[in-house]
């Protein structure tokens, strides 16, 4: 029988110790962030590409409009404020612009004549390659205007 020994001195045991607690702490998160169900992060891609695909989207949702124009823009490469806070709308519809930066969109602009009794309300539709990329609901004529994900149009008033 052979008997084997090491010695260490307490900084060592210490050292071995911490790193099997960094190992564990590693583990424990990512089976954390990727174990169970997976969250959905992105909205299914809606077609976005004719005119008729976008009216039709927009019906789907309840909305009633006249009128359209579009603009191109590019999403730029380094988000300021006003684009920081823009992209949290849109993350909570399962929207990112961050895996669009620097990319060209097209904005489509829609006349909303049925949200509650204001008739300055228009949906926009950013669109890259076909695909809606981002939505909102704003009026630009409020005195202090409003921004909103673009959802259902439930309250039919």
């Amino acid at each position: 029988m052979q008997v084997i020994t090491f010695k260490a001195k307490p900084k060592t045991i210490f050292g071995i110790i911490l790193a099997l607690v960094g190992i564990a702490v590693i583990l424990l998160t990512f089976v954390s962030n990727h174990g169970g169900k997976t969250q959905q992060t992105s909205a299914a891609p809606v077609a976005c590409a004719t005119e008729e695909e976008r009216n039709a989207y927009l019906t789907s949702l309840g909305w009633e409009f006249d009128g359209m124009s579009e603009k191109e823009i590019t999403i730029p490469q380094v988000f300021n404020q006003v684009y920081t806070n823009y992209n949290a709308i849109q993350k909570e519809q399962g929207f990112d612009l961050e895996k669009h930066r620097g990319e060209t969109a097209t904005i489509y602009t829609y006349n909303i004549t049925n949200y509650k009794n204001n008739k300055n309300v228009i949906a926009n539709l950013l669109v890259s390659d076909g695909v809606l990329i981002g939505a909102d609901l704003c009026d630009p004529a409020a005195k202090d205007g409003f921004l909103v994900a673009l959802t259902s149009n439930d309250a039919k008033t």
